[in-house]
Order: structure tokens, then sequence, then C-alpha cells
């Protein structure tokens, strides 16, 4: 049996969602503190594509996936949404939209975890 990448990846984008959370909590903590600029963090999808492995097929009958199919499309990143006077940028309801986004992640990402989880345990016991 080939190692399984797919538990690495969960925990990998896992401790990635942890780091953007902090940031988030800190963005919102000095959203009063007068010249703070808003952080985040790097994108998580460039370590995914460098983890990604490529499909493989055990069987003729798998249907194969031609490159143009294998496509992402990326989506553009919005800017601050506003600089107050104090030249803070941090946006109070960018940073919850932001939270929100991470908890849709972080539930996919158990999601994806338990169902391989169970997937791997119904097929280990025959």
């Amino acid at each position: 049996m080939g190692p399984i990448h797919l538990l690495e990846l969960a925990s990998s984008q896992a401790r990635w969602l942890e780091m953007r959370q902090a940031t988030i909590a800190s963005n919102v903590a000095n959203a009063n503190t007068p010249g703070f600029r808003a952080l985040d963090v790097t994108p998580f999808a460039p370590n995914f594509e460098r983890s990604a492995a490529a499909l493989t097929t055990t069987s003729s009958r798998h249907m194969a996936l031609s490159a143009a199919e294998t496509n992402v499309q990326r989506s553009r990143k919005s800017e601050s949404w506003e600089v107050v006077h104090s030249g803070n940028s941090v946006s109070i309801e960018q940073e919850m939209l932001k939270a929100g986004e991470v908890n849709r992640d972080y539930s996919m990402n158990t999601a994806v975890v338990k169902a391989f989880h169970r997937m791997f345990i119904a097929s280990s016991k025959g």
C-alpha cells in the first residue's frame, strides 16, 4: 500500500486555518488602533498545488481526464474596503467574512477527513 497524502494535506490545511484565524482575531482586536494595517496570510492554494498528486488509473475502465478538464479558476482577492482617517485599514465586516470562510473551510476539512477515515476503516475490515 502506498503512502496516504490526504491526512498530511488535511493536517497542513488545519494548521494554515489556525494561523489565518489568529490573524483575523488580531485584526479585530486592533480595529481601533490608529495606523494599524489589516493583515492576512498567504493563500493555501500554492501549498495544495505543490503537494497534489496526479490522478492514477488502476483499471482500463477508469475515466481519463484531459489537462483542460483539470484546470482550476483562480479568484481575485479584494483589497481592504476602506482606510479610516486614523490610518487604520481594518474592516470588521470584511474580517467577519474571512472568519466565516475559515469556519466553512475547517468544516469541509473535517468532513473530508471523517469520510476518508470511514472509508479506510470499511475497506480494512473487508
